[in-house]
């Protein structure tokens, strides 16, 4: 992978470079989250040695094991938390990450306002919707994103936008259309969406944030 890794960086950065073209948009306004979840120190520091430093975790506990040690080395590192979050890990993920992309229910609300106070830094955080009320997903129900809204702005959750996975196997533009409607609708400029597969498809809808593994660290057993 190390040969490879500052190419492929280069590669998605030159589509996305393209893809802004066509939709008028500027590169910088697109953040390309690394998703390096699976993959040990070792795999990632050459992307992190060809300048890249905005990296996504799926859990709590692997990111725990990995970049304390990395960030020793590589300061200016910004870490996303891109996979669900448990209640009882909040604490542990507002120390560790600069942000946050499954928010998604009133409880977490509560878990994330207390974690905050207790490690004294406020995380931003994505809303993630279900977007295609799927039943195996997490994420908040349509319905329900303007309840989830508010309770969360009650508690001072500093929000970043919202965050979607569309369903596998379907054209996700519909789908990241409805997500930018519905930031726009709420107010929010953030939009998290668009993985390996489907991120170009994603910038023309206005992504703010693609969430990139495979594109950049190769094929693997787990999908990104």
């Amino acid at each position: 992978m190390s040969e490879n890794a500052t190419d492929r960086l280069a590669a998605v950065h030159a589509e996305i470079a393209r893809i802004c073209k066509i939709a008028r948009r500027e590169p910088d306004d697109v953040t390309l989250v690394a998703v390096s979840k699976m993959h040990d120190a070792q795999t990632i520091a050459p992307l992190l040695d060809a300048g890249h430093r905005v990296f996504g975790e799926n859990r709590v506990q692997e990111a725990q094991g990995k970049w304390p040690e990395l960030r020793e080395r590589y300061e200016d590192v910004k870490l996303h938390l891109v996979g669900q979050l448990q209640s009882n890990k909040a604490e542990d993920a507002a120390a560790l990450f600069d942000s946050i992309h499954s928010l998604d229910r009133p409880s977490l609300v509560k878990a994330l306002a207390k974690a905050f106070d207790k490690v004294g830094q406020q995380v931003p955080c994505f809303i993630q919707v279900n977007i295609g009320a799927e039943d195996q997903k997490g994420g908040c129900a349509i319905a329900d994103l303007p309840a989830l809204l508010g309770q969360a702005r009650s508690a001072n959750i500093p929000l970043a936008g919202l965050m979607c996975v569309p369903p596998h196997g379907i054209e996700p533009a519909l789908y990241f259309a409805l997500m930018a409607k519905l930031a726009d609708d709420h107010g929010l400029e953030g939009r998290s969406m668009g993985m390996s597969g489907d991120y170009a498809t994603a910038i023309m809808l206005g992504a703010t944030h693609i969430r990139v593994g495979t594109a950049l660290f190769g094929a693997r057993d787990a999908a990104n």
